[in-house]
């Protein structure tokens, strides 16, 4: 993600002694494929910061560097750059829009000062945008909506988006602009708060024109609607309305700033990202609009006193592990002291991120987003202060589920200790990636948002930890109990010569209900047995148990040791275990052994609509649905409770987000075991058996 330090007269940002003593920081999110980090380097290069607009598709962005994001030609991680326009300094956070890589940008927007939603201009993608205003409604996190790719094919009626989108929003949408047309070309636009036409001008600021005649009456009624919009949060700008009186310019512009920076109303642009039209525009509104970054200092309980809210932990070549995050209250230098967890540490060189790039910095003004060297012990999601203040901490980012799971090997076994290394790097740096050693099925398991996710951090791990892994579904925690009572005997007699061995154990095994485990009962009398080989026996039993006549741990079975004999001389704990072992095993295969399989309970959100389509995958993977409703807290939204077998998880993200736009999404936990039988059970038993020859 970074490469080598530069000087500071290649500083992006400015020069610190000119640099204005606040930075806003700016989140871009939305959708996949709406074009955020095309939008980034259209600003970076409108902004003048640099001399010419990469390309996604050409690989020659600023933000995409790592790649992994230049073989998909979309993020997989967040871009951090910054720019200065007018004076006005800003930090760019773009963030990734795809399903598999968005948590890496959630814990940021808590620290952010103004969120720009990106989106299609396609009604029908509308949809697509729900999750992310929900997301901005929760924090209370001021934003605008910039509606790209309006010189696409897919550009309709504003009219007919704004539609689409305003039940998405709490907040109302305030449209400022509205297209100027040339067939079904888009050439410009008329802004609705100045009263005024302009002219696209590619590369350049657009030319002001004359509002066109045929438009004149929209854009009466288009200022109408926004000064209503507006009066709802100013008395004496809806007495005006009401008195029929034009109110002065600066009144308006005042309102929308406020109102804007207050998240009271949402404004909504248009342009395109690729061909430079509206992006001068977005700018103004970013310089005007957004609030200062005390607001967010005030919205995260940190008063004058130092402060940095770490968003990201990332490890990087040369650099070592950097700790991104945004200063606020105050400024932060190199070998400041802040506290972690109450203990005092010091902070290393701090730089600027400029895609992959890195500029150091001496100094971290209040506002500015930074990386912060040899702060080891800092982890996403904190808060770090000077000893004795005091600084509220961030709501916890609500991830997206951990849908996928692959168990992985490494390609040569001299790699299993930098793998848990790697391991260990990569979820620090990505809080939606866990991985475990599954004590049931003795596999490493790497567990992701879904297979896009998974398959990228795999990359990673060759790239830049050069070790190479199988991957593999995992194994299914196959159990298997008994159908009928028992009986058996274990003997085991050994002469080889000097002492031997004698063991021998009579036992009655017994179903127990589902869920009770093991039950073990010492019915031993008259000292056939002495009590010291008793555990022994017992040990055997449970050693009998880890793998039964079908192949699988056994579970839910009691047992009863009711006699046996013992040698004075060859008797040892070995030889009662040995048979224990020999006496459940044979119990075992008269016990009529049948196939558990785990359960899962299963909710599953899904948009209004799709509910009876994603109920029908559950169903055709032997899925049980509890209940179908309304979603208890989203409009338009619907939630599926459901069990389902957990082989039946396998491959469902992928194809409940195929019927919902990729928006539907589920929450999967383990909830019991239930009998599984006919010819899927012998599936599974033949596959067990093949795997174990």
């Amino acid at each position: 993600m970074m490469g080598n330090a530069s000087n500071k007269g290649n500083n992006p940002a400015g020069n610190e002694a000119s640099r204005a003593p606040h930075t806003r920081a700016i989140a871009l999110v939305g959708p996949a494929g709406t074009g955020k980090t095309s939008l980034a380097e259209a600003l970076l290069f409108a902004s003048g910061t640099i001399p010419r607009q990469g390309s996604v598709e050409a690989g020659t962005t600023v933000g995409d560097a790592s790649p992994e994001a230049r073989h998909r030609r979309g993020s997989t991680e967040i871009n951090l750059s910054h720019f200065s326009y007018l004076g006005d300094r800003f930090a760019l956070i773009d963030t990734p829009g795809g399903v598999g890589f968005s948590a890496d940008g959630f814990v940021a927007l808590a620290s952010c000062d103004m969120a720009v939603v990106v989106v299609d201009p396609g009604p029908d993608r509308a949809a697509l945008a729900g999750p992310i205003l929900r997301r901005l409604d929760e924090l209370g996190l001021p934003h605008a909506i910039f509606v790209n790719k309006m010189d696409g094919a897919r550009a309709g009626s504003m009219r007919d988006l704004l539609a689409a989108l305003q039940p998405l929003s709490r907040e109302p949408l305030a449209l400022r602009q509205f297209p100027i047309r040339q067939g079904d070309a888009v050439i410009g636009y008329v802004d609705v708060a100045l009263e005024r036409a302009f002219r696209y001008k590619p590369g350049r600021p657009s030319e002001l024109i004359a509002i066109p005649p045929e438009l004149a009456a929209r854009e009466q009624d288009e200022r109408r609607h926004l000064l209503e919009t507006l009066a709802d949060f100013d008395d004496a700008l809806m007495e005006a309305l009401l008195m029929d009186e034009e109110p002065g310019q600066d009144v308006v512009l005042a309102d929308l700033a406020a109102d804007t920076a207050g998240n009271k109303v949402v404004p909504v642009l248009f342009g395109s990202a690729l061909h430079d039209g509206g992006i001068r525009r977005l700018l103004k509104l970013l310089r005007h609009e957004a609030p200062a970054a005390d607001a967010a200092q005030e919205r995260l309980g940190v008063a004058d006193s130092r402060a940095l809210h770490v968003f990201k932990v990332v490890h990087g070549g040369a650099m070592g592990r950097l700790a991104l995050g945004r200063v606020l209250g105050s400024p932060i230098s190199e070998g400041d002291e802040l506290v972690i967890g109450g203990e005092p540490a010091r902070t290393g060189s701090l730089f600027f991120l400029q895609g992959d790039k890195t500029v150091k910095q001496s100094v971290a003004q209040p506002g500015d987003v930074v990386a912060v060297a040899k702060i080891d012990a800092a982890r996403s999601g904190m808060m770090l202060t000077m000893r004795g203040a005091s600084a509220g901490q961030p709501s916890p980012a609500v991830y997206p589920a951990r849908n996928a799971t692959l168990a992985i090997t490494t390609r040569d076994r001299k790699d299993d200790v930098k793998l848990s290394t790697a391991l260990h790097r990569l979820c620090e740096e990505d809080p939606a990636l866990a991985w475990t050693q599954d004590d049931a099925t003795h596999e490493t398991l790497l567990r992701g948002v879904n297979d896009e996710h998974l398959s990228v951090v795999i990359a990673r791990l060759q790239r830049r930890y050069g070790v190479a892994v199988e991957a593999r579904a995992p194994r299914i925690a196959y159990r298997e109990s008994i159908g009928r009572p028992a009986s058996a005997r274990g003997r085991h007699k050994k002469q080889s010569g000097g002492h031997g061995q004698y063991g021998d154990a009579v036992i009655e095994i017994r179903p127990l209900a589902r869920g009770e485990g093991f039950a073990f009962e010492d019915r031993i009398t008259g000292g056939v047995i002495p009590r010291q080989w008793i555990p022994a026996v017992e040990a055997g039993l449970r050693d009998a148990m880890e793998k039964g006549p079908l192949g699988f741990p056994v579970v839910d079975v009691a047992v009863s040791l009711i006699d046996g004999s013992y040698h004075s001389v060859d008797s040892s704990e070995l030889a009662f275990r040995v048979a224990g072992r020999l006496a459940m095993a044979e119990a075992l295969d008269k016990a009529a052994a049948y196939l558990l399989e785990p359960v899962c309970r299963i909710a599953i959100d899904t948009p209004a609509g799709t509910g009876s389509k994603a109920g029908s995958v559950l169903s055709a993977r032997r899925g049980q649905i509890l209940g179908l409703g309304p979603h208890p807290e989203w409009d338009r939204w619907e939630r599926i409770e459901a069990t389902l077998p957990e082989a039946g998880l396998h491959g469902l993200d992928a194809e409940l987000r195929s019927l919902s736009q990729g928006l539907a999404s589920f929450t999967a936990a383990f909830d019991h075991l239930a009998e599984l039988a006919g010819k899927q059970a012998d599936e599974v038993v033949k596959s067990r058996a093949m795997a174990a020859a």
